[in-house]
């Protein structure tokens, strides 16, 4: 899928330039980490792009739920889906979700690209790259344990590098 095929969707899904700014700035941090020949440098860049588009519905924490039910109403890819619903944060346990009154399931990232688009999204605050550092600080809130996902998340991600 070429980048204006996705930014179409994500203004059909209602994203607004800044969110669509995001997800351009996502995407290229995220292909930074993808020179492995391993990787699906295609659906990194795939999955960054269209990371967000359930901010075209909601900016709050469901906003990854509603972005996989939007790609699979425009019958997108599985593997696509999976990185919309698994970006938030370092992902969120089974458990987690449903405390958030999110479906109750697993939303970890699991495969290499879905983890560095997570990661990559960490570290950009609107179309600005900031550090693991910075990103920890804005998640003082988050409980010990989401704080710790995240950092490890990062060491993992940052070898790709």
């Amino acid at each position: 899928m070429r980048e204006e095929d996705c930014i179409d969707l994500l203004r059909m899904a209602g994203c607004s330039a800044g969110v669509i700014a995001h997800c351009r700035a996502v995407r290229d941090l995220a292909l930074t980490y993808a020179s492995d020949p391993l990787i699906d440098r295609g659906l990194v860049e795939v999955g960054a792009l269209l990371h967000d588009i359930g901010r075209g519905v909601t900016h709050d924490i469901r906003h990854a739920e509603v972005g996989g039910e939007i790609c699979r109403s425009f019958g997108l890819d599985e593997a696509v889906i999976a990185i919309v619903e698994r970006h938030i944060g370092a992902g969120l346990t089974a458990d987690e979700c449903s405390l958030l009154s999110l479906l109750p399931r697993d939303c970890m990232p699991r495969t290499a690209e879905e983890k560095i688009v997570a990661h990559a999204d960490n570290l950009v605050k609107g179309t600005r790259v900031i550090t693991l550092d910075e990103r920890l600080l804005h998640a003082i809130a988050l409980p010990r344990r989401q704080r710790r996902r995240i950092y490890r998340l990062g060491l993992e991600v940052e070898l790709f590098r």
